[in-house]
């Protein structure tokens, strides 16, 4: 049985319906660029997250790239995160100039680690100790919050500001105190990404940053507009960093579907934790389980670790099964980071993780042979 990574045409499928009347809409209005359209979705997208404000962007690296830069980040600055998650997450801080700094990961949740983080924040290697640590910067990935109470701590304690990578996990939520807080609207900045693979995706590139924060939010906007907020005048040297109409319409509509659609997934997760119980398939922790959360994982991807990964992974597309590596090599790593001087061996979590895991099929549209066809042939391809 064929079972691709990710099939977006039967998501399309079930709500075709519901989505081309409002792609008619815009363009039987011609209103391409902002308006009432991407108005609508950044009052229902903040809702939905906790936020006060959402401020809709071209992509989830703009929307990391605008949140630093509406913190005023730059050279002299250094921004701390993790070396295992996307490029965009340390690129956007390479791009402004400033340094990424790295924490390890926790091998539980791939998160990174408060505990390092804190190792890294009081003591720094010797070569970053003259750049300020503005942001701390926790990425929450494959749709699992990182441990926000105590980097909100850590960013208390060593006065930086927190912005939140929540570009693969919109809608989870964490334990916070006084109740469940969703990711995003936990720290100064909460950025998203709306790329057509994520759990929210939109038709093209898309993001979003979130704040509580009024004048954050007012320098978001200015941000996204070349740093202008009147016509042809500009306070600051900004981006064009604009969430289009047509975009803001799709995930309007999506946003109405998402929550089932991740109830699916952890549905899915959970028939897979099931299967893979005694084999030395290392299915993924949800850390916060038992913590009366509505929705602790929203599982953007179900990543397991294997012996043999790169062996499984080869019989596994051969048996017609789609899988990927997120990801191959940890940023401290990559060949345009060199000039950071990290070395192999820094951070042996991330490095781990990097050979040893493998994303499964997990959108909501799978069926029970579907997954069971996943289960076999990754439970034979370890033979």
């Amino acid at each position: 049985m064929h079972v691709p990574l990710l099939d977006l045409k039967a998501q399309y499928a079930a709500i075709r319906s519901e989505i081309r009347p409002v792609l008619d809409e815009v363009c039987e209005s011609q209103y391409f660029i902002m308006g009432p359209k991407v108005e609508a979705f950044e009052r229902n997208a903040a809702a939905y997250c906790g936020a006060r404000e959402a401020i809709g962007l071209s992509s989830g690296t703009d929307a990391i790239l605008a949140a630093l830069m509406a913190l005023d980040v730059g050279p002299g600055d250094a921004v701390l995160t993790t070396p295992y998650t996307f490029f965009a997450t340390a690129g956007s801080i390479a791009r402004l100039g400033a340094v990424p700094l790295f924490a390890d990961i926790d091998p539980a949740t791939f998160n990174m680690d408060p505990r390092a983080a804190r190792k890294v924040l009081e003591n720094p290697p010797a070569r970053f100790r003259d750049r300020r640590v503005k942001v701390i910067l926790p990425v929450h990935l494959y749709g699992q919050s990182a441990d926000m109470r105590l980097f909100l701590d850590l960013a208390a304690e060593f006065k930086c500001r927190i912005v939140e990578d929540a570009c693969q996990a919109i809608g989870a939520e964490y334990p916070a105190d006084g109740g469940a807080r969703k990711v995003g609207a936990m720290g100064d900045i909460g950025c998203f990404s709306f790329f057509p693979s994520k759990n929210l995706g939109c038709f093209g590139d898309g993001g979003m940053a979130v704040t509580s924060d009024a004048a954050l939010a007012a320098r978001l906007r200015v941000i996204r507009a070349h740093g202008s907020s009147k016509k042809y005048f500009h306070e600051i040297v900004g981006g064009n960093f604009r969430l289009d109409a047509l975009q803001a319409a799709v995930l309007d509509v999506k946003l109405r579907h998402l929550d089932a659609w991740h109830a699916a997934r952890r549905a899915n997760a959970a028939f897979y934790d099931s299967a893979f119980k005694g084999t030395p398939v290392r299915a993924p922790k949800m850390a916060y389980a038992g913590c009366n959360l509505r929705q602790p994982h929203i599982y953007n991807q179900y990543v397991v670790r294997v012996p043999g990964r790169d062996r499984v992974r080869e019989s596994l597309v051969k048996a017609g099964i789609g899988c990927e590596v997120y990801y191959p090599l940890s940023l401290h790593m990559q060949e345009c980071f060199r000039y950071l001087e990290y070395r192999l061996g820094d951070f042996p979590e991330s490095e781990r993780a990097a050979l040893e895991t493998l994303a499964l099929p997990i959108y909501p549209e799978l069926t029970d042979p579907m997954k069971q066809a996943v289960v076999d042939a990754l439970l034979a391809g370890m033979r």
